[in-house]
């Protein structure tokens, strides 16, 4: 495939995303500016830009660090940030309110891009791990823009299916990135395999190591009100489906489970449906929002808010990352591992393959097959409270020890900003 082709076959992706916008997104406040956005549509932006681009919350948690320390550096400088859905734009718009201007990512069309880009006029483009787009780097190379692929990972399955579908236009794509910072080295050979340049690829490590992310106080109290003394599972991150397979699995071994199951659906839109699966499984559930504290009868809790993973992280006493069960490639494991928590996920890790592998290794978490495993391994984990422990420390000596991408990067980004 070449890039001619890749556009036209783009029009008819736009064409599906703007419906999906319409019919799908209208009840969110932001959906009128994602549309205008997305189609090229944004406010000029003056000075001395630089332009930061994260899919979604999780990229963006990510990214903090980097952005922190850009802030520091380069003080007289603005930032852009561009987020794809809006989740992360509310994310972007909460920690950072008005320091930042937040727009939403624009389509990979020639004459969207043309227009984006000449509205914010960005000195330089710092993309997050996996955005490799054809007409945005080929636009940005030809204005002589650097384009800076930062915490860049790539899985074997990403790998597979670049080979066999696009390895030409894909090779030609990242040959016109400045820089490509990899999270680590299984990362690096890949893009070397798919034919990028040699010097322009280099392991900085992953900056989700480098999170500072503390949990509120006041929100960890009014959750510590909440649960009370009772022990606490945190499911964080699930995906559809997986929540019916943790619930069936619970209804085998409820006798052994004395802890509350708390479950944060990744999505937010589906807060409501997890409830109602609870429900009609006839299991005591309450919601976060409601703030009504558990008793011994309460069995699962719905963590139905946005921005307190940490919080529920610090109440908990074992962490499951979800997206593991389901075949999407595991979420992000260190925030667990930042709080000290005894961390498992099932099999599907794909998205975190060098992290997991990490994990297990230094003995700071358990890998399991399906769901009644990791309920068996729960029930194991509360009955035991020195394998506890010593997870949790491990886990967090881990991930202590993989500190420093933000500096390492830092000393590549800085000779492609002008001051």
């Amino acid at each position: 495939m070449n890039r001619f082709i890749y556009t036209l076959l783009l029009y008819v992706s736009i064409e599906i995303a703007v419906l999906k916008i319409i019919t799908k997104e209208r009840k969110k406040s932001l959906w009128k500016t994602k549309l205008k956005n997305q189609l090229g549509f944004v406010t000029k932006t003056t000075g001395k830009v630089i332009w930061i681009h994260c899919v979604s919350v999780g990229e963006f948690n990510a990214a903090r660090p980097l952005i922190d320390q850009l802030f520091k550096d380069f003080s007289d400088h603005k930032l852009v940030i561009t987020t794809t859905t809006i989740t992360g734009a509310e994310a972007v718009k909460r920690y950072y309110q008005e320091r930042v201007t937040h727009h939403f990512f624009p389509f990979d069309e020639p004459l969207i891009l043309e227009s984006f880009i000449k509205k914010i006029n960005p000195l330089a483009c710092i993309l997050l791990e996996t955005e490799i787009w054809p007409n945005l780097a080929h636009k940005l190379n030809k204005k002589r823009i650097p384009i800076l692929l930062v915490n860049a990972r790539l899985s074997e399955r990403s790998f597979k299916k670049y080979q066999k579908f696009s390895s030409n236009l894909i090779r030609k794509t990242i040959n016109k990135l400045t820089l490509i910072a990899t999270q680590n080295n299984q990362s690096s050979e890949r893009f070397l395999l798919l034919g990028a340049q040699q010097d322009k690829v280099i392991t900085t490590g992953n900056l989700k190591f480098d999170s500072n992310e503390l949990s509120s106080s006041e929100i960890t109290k009014s959750l510590q009100n909440i649960v009370g003394e009772r022990k606490v599972v945190v499911f964080a991150s699930t995906r559809d489906g997986e929540e019916k397979q943790i619930i069936q699995s619970y209804l085998k071994l409820k006798h052994k489970l004395q802890a509350i199951m708390l479950i944060i659906p990744r999505h937010p839109e589906r807060f409501d449906e997890v409830f109602n699966l609870v429900n009609d499984n006839k299991l005591n559930v309450k919601r976060r929002s409601d703030e009504l504290k558990c008793d011994d009868m309460t069995e699962f809790l719905i963590g139905d808010s946005m921005g307190e993973m940490m919080s529920y992280y610090s109440i908990c006493d074992i962490a499951f990352i979800g997206g593991s069960l389901s075949n999407t490639g595991g979420q992000n494991m260190l925030e667990a591992a930042a709080s000290s928590k005894p961390i498992i996920y099932g099999p599907s890790v794909f998205n975190f393959e060098e992290v997991s592998k990490m994990l297990l290794e230094s003995n700071s978490a358990l890998q399991v097959n399906n769901a009644d495993e990791l309920l068996q391994s729960v029930s194991n984990l509360l009955s035991d409270d020195e394998k506890r422990e010593k997870l949790g420390l491990n886990a967090k000596a881990c991930f202590e020890s993989h500190r420093g991408a933000v500096t390492r990067l830092m000393n590549l980004i800085k000779p492609y900003i002008k001051t």
